[in-house]
């Protein structure tokens, strides 16, 4: 079968597991639909084995046929992001800007550093001593907190306001970053030629800095096109230029696509969306493009349960995968704690703030891509032909499938215990006003 071919039968097998897994009513949809994807992989593997491996070869050859990192990377992403910006509020944003900067910025290289770090100290301990540029790029891809998993989860929960924009806005400005300090650790630990400060510095600003005001550009010259269109319907569409051609330019243009949409989807969100948009239009763009996000998040996150099936777990591998899911958390915990201290010396948070930014630090189909993008053939083990790229994909397909099967399912609670500390604050709030 053609590449194609694949994709239509994976589009459709989302769509049937997406409604079989909302009957699962006790787990959140994505959860699900990740849950029954490893269901159906576990069993394409023991049917293989059992009945001779066609059927599991088969399948396993159309999944490889795939450039996972491109679907993703250069297709269904900007679609993500530009539908989950569309819905942030300016108003909102601004009141935790300071919080949101610090926690993308600041939390994301934290993060980067003490995952590196500690898996340079723990990794002789399981008989593969690793480079510490190597170790680094696993933190540099796993510290990014995935916009697509943290959106898809918390979008149903209710999470409290003030928490929501954060970890929202915190996702959708942090994987920019986090692609940044990926790239740049890359050229580090693969390229012969040093790597200066001052080349740094000019990625970061070229890449991040410039994906915002690309975006920004793009978001003005879409407001004003918005006048020349006299039905809803050209309303509606003429959205998808921005993350059609719109994120295909970002990267002719050398700058991060993924910033673009988000800054670009809030500026059409909360100013041509007003001005251009009727009351009942608005309703529309919004279930248009909640459409467009609920197809895409179905197949990505299909496509996380069934890229089981080539991952290698060699047993060199097996204590790794488990050691990184604390390392993650541990520095997520650390990244959170740190600045939280200086945070709550000026304004007063939820109780459960850090707790829910914490544990609801998600990682999805971001971080697999860029593991996905690491070049083959870089032995760190002759003996047990141990590669750099399996080893830390499947250490990060583990703290993966980790955060969206445990973390995932188990932030209704939290979220609950902080909606019941919130609400008898307003109510007290309310009646002081009155």
């Amino acid at each position: 079968m053609s590449s194609y071919q694949i994709l239509c039968i994976l589009c459709a097998l989302a769509l049937v597991t997406s409604v079989v897994s909302s009957r699962v009513h006790k787990l959140q949809e994505t959860v699900a639909i990740t849950a029954i994807a490893l269901g159906m992989s576990l069993l394409l593997l023991l049917g293989g084995k059992a009945l001779g491996g066609h059927v599991y070869l088969y399948f396993v050859s159309g999944l490889e046929k795939l450039d996972f990192q491109a679907l993703l990377l250069n297709g269904m992403l900007g679609f993500l992001l530009f539908a989950g910006a569309l819905q942030i509020r300016l108003k909102i944003l601004r009141h935790q800007k300071w919080e949101i900067l610090i926690l993308a910025f600041v939390s994301t290289l934290l993060s980067t550093f003490i995952i590196g770090g500690l898996l340079f100290w723990v990794a002789p301990m399981l008989g593969l001593p690793l480079q510490l540029s190597h170790c680094l790029l696993f933190g540099a891809l796993i510290s990014p907190t995935d916009p697509i998993a943290v959106l898809a989860i918390l979008k149903k929960m209710g999470a409290p306001e003030d928490i929501a924009i954060q970890v929202e806005g915190e996702s959708l400005f942090n994987d920019g970053i986090g692609l940044v300090i990926f790239v740049a650790i890359s050229q580090v630990a693969f390229s012969t030629e040093p790597l200066t400060f001052i080349h740094v510095s000019e990625l970061f600003i070229r890449e991040a800095v410039g994906g915002v005001i690309y975006g920004g550009i793009l978001g003005f010259l879409l407001h004003h096109f918005f006048r020349y269109c006299e039905e809803e319907t050209q309303l509606m569409l003429v959205t998808l230029l921005i993350p059609t051609a719109g994120y295909v330019m970002a990267e002719v243009f050398g700058v991060s696509g993924p910033l673009a949409m988000v800054s670009a989807g809030i500026i059409i969100g909360n100013f041509s969306v007003p001005k251009f948009f009727a009351r009942n239009e608005r309703v529309k763009l919004l279930t248009f493009w909640s459409l467009i996000e609920s197809f895409f998040n179905a197949l990505l996150f299909l496509l996380l349960g069934l890229l089981l099936l080539l991952v290698t777990f060699k047993a060199p591998l097996w204590w790794f995968m488990f050691v990184a899911i604390p390392l993650v958390l541990l520095a997520r915990a650390v990244s959170v704690l740190l600045p939280y201290l200086g945070f709550r010396l000026f304004k007063s948070y939820n109780p459960y703030a850090e707790t829910i930014l914490i544990w609801g630090g998600l990682r999805g189909g971001l971080a697999l891509a860029m593991a996905m993008s690491l070049p083959e053939g870089i032995v760190i083990d002759a003996i047990g032909g141990v590669e750099l790229r399996e080893l830390l994909l499947v250490m990060t397909y583990a703290v993966i499938v980790f955060s969206i099967l445990v973390q995932g399912s188990t932030m209704t609670g939290l979220i609950r215990r902080s909606n019941a500390v919130t609400e008898p604050s307003r109510a007290v709030g309310a009646s002081e006003k009155a």
